[in-house]
């Protein structure tokens, strides 16, 4: 599913018209990405946990030549999925989230 197929989908199970089920969209991404980029958490009940996650410097190797490198400090976000994600899950494939049946 792209954006706009999100954005349509929205629109339809809330009676919006499209273009404020775009706004919302676009304010709730917006929201996440703000909170993420202070640093903090955002749970949403039933659904999961966008976590942002520190990487620490580290070393690597140059996939080119094999030298050594410096890899630097990062922040990247983790998922974790809800309850309700996940029997949501269970419920469509018939088995755990992860496809062992």
């Amino acid at each position: 599913m792209h954006k706009t197929d999100l954005i349509d989908s929205i629109a339809t199970r809330s009676g919006l018209p499209r273009a404020d089920a775009a706004k919302a969209l676009e304010a709730m991404l917006q929201s996440i990405t703000d909170a993420l980029a202070s640093r903090n958490a955002v749970t949403i009940t039933g659904f999961g946990v966008f976590k942002p996650r520190e990487r620490p410097q580290r070393e690597g190797r140059n996939p080119r030549d094999g030298s050594m490198m410096t890899i630097a400090a990062s922040t990247s976000v983790a998922f974790v999925a809800g309850a309700g994600l996940k029997n949501a899950l269970k419920t469509v494939t018939g088995g755990d989230s992860v496809g062992n049946g």
